[in-house]
């Protein structure tokens, strides 16, 4: 059996995700007759944009194995809310080790894996770290750096950094051979709108119509369209930052020293704490504290992270553990066979979190704070309960 890692976020999950998925099936198929399974590596309730996730994890891992993925294991959170080069090697690391991935395969604008192979090797060169280091003394964001590295190495093919999915697949090439990992990148062309744009299968038009109070049904399989019917009965969504920015603002607050948040470095620490204390909202505090220097998902990031009192050190390993959040029957024999080959302990049941050793119990504990965060932006105050990361199991479908 060929099992197929893809790391995701399915925030929410549309037509778009189902044909990346039919057509990676369809590649590796003119090669081989093997039955395939898939792997979703997905982030939970918070996404890499610095935001929270328009639909919980557990909902959101449901949409994916009615839709042809087999298994789901989460991201940690401390791991999401970080730049695409720590979330692309969280992701990877995690379906490394599991020890039964054979392929990973991504979504790219360019739709060549050999054009981004080249791409991942010059990016990472001895002379594209000195120029993106010089850019950034010069005040540019480390994206802007590092597309100045590439203008200057590359030339008129530097125009494949400048699209958000060939990036993120960049990163996932480039973690996949910093871990050494057996596992073999294949990638599909994108087709329809372009990343977070309102045409097309865009994920950030449909979480607009959904926060807007319509469902976009045309966009999304019926299976999944009822999960969201079912969520938004229930009060557990749409969620929206903005449900839950009083409680964001007074943890802020609270805070005396940003200098050890994940994501901040020499002088946004001090911006925050100035803008923080002064403005009334979150949207006011990003207005206010962005600059060249920082753009603004990386300044949402810092902000949940200052929230949620996640700092530097809370990823500076890889993940610690496999989290599983949703499976069917072949996702049960791919978890069968992961238990025996993963070099990493693999939560099932939540109370099994307990026995982690320290550092591993310490990113949980963080995932049970964020969880407890993210359910206050319910509208359903019965469902606001604290502490539900403990009692909630994986999906079965």
């Amino acid at each position: 059996m060929k099992v197929i890692g893809i790391i995701c976020e399915y925030n929410p999950l549309h037509l778009g995700h189902l044909w990346h998925i039919k057509k990676t099936k369809q590649i590796l198929s003119e090669n081989t007759s093997d039955e395939f399974a898939i792997v979703g590596v997905m982030s939970g309730n918070f996404v890499q944009r610095g935001d929270f996730a328009v639909f919980n994890k557990h909902a959101r891992a449901k949409m994916a194995v009615n839709c042809g993925v087999d298994l789901v294991i989460e991201i940690p959170t401390p791991y999401v809310l970080q730049s695409a080069e720590g979330f692309a090697i969280a992701g990877v690391s995690i379906l490394d080790s599991l020890g039964i991935c054979s392929h990973i395969s991504f979504g790219s604008e360019s739709g060549n894996i050999k054009a981004l192979n080249e791409a991942a090797e010059l990016i990472t060169s001895k002379k594209a770290n000195q120029i993106t280091k010089e850019w950034l003394d010069k005040g540019l964001s480390y994206a802007s750096a590092g597309q100045k590295a590439a203008d200057y190495l590359m030339g008129k093919k530097s125009d494949i950094f400048k699209s958000p999915n060939n990036v993120l697949g960049i990163e996932y090439l480039k973690a996949l051979k910093k871990l050494n990992s057996s596992i073999k990148p294949i990638t599909v062309k994108r087709t329809g709108g372009e990343h977070d744009s309102d045409s097309g299968y865009s994920a950030s038009a449909l979480r607009k119509s959904f926060l807007g109070g319509s469902i976009p049904e045309k966009q999304m399989h019926s299976t999944s369209v009822e999960i969201c019917i079912d969520e938004t009965a229930h009060g557990r969504g749409p969620v929206s930052i903005k449900n839950a920015e009083l409680a964001i603002l007074s943890r802020l607050r609270m805070l005396s020293d940003f200098s050890q948040i994940s994501g901040t470095s020499e002088g946004l620490d001090k911006r925050l704490k100035k803008y923080v204390s002064s403005e009334t909202s979150i949207e006011s505090i990003l207005k206010q504290t962005k600059s060249k220097r920082y753009t603004m998902s990386r300044l949402r990031r810092v902000l949940l992270c200052a929230a949620l009192g996640i700092k530097k050190e809370d990823a500076a390993i890889h993940p610690p553990y496999i989290r599983v959040l949703a499976m069917n029957d072949k996702g049960k024999v791919l978890l069968s066979a992961a238990q025996k080959t993963a070099n990493k302990p693999v939560i099932i049941k939540p109370a099994s979190a307990k026995k982690l050793n320290e550092p591993a119990k310490n990113v949980f504990e963080l995932e049970v704070m964020a969880t407890g965060l993210y359910v206050l932006a319910y509208q359903n105050e019965n469902e606001r309960k604290g502490g539900c990361e403990w009692r909630t199991s994986p999906v079965i479908v």
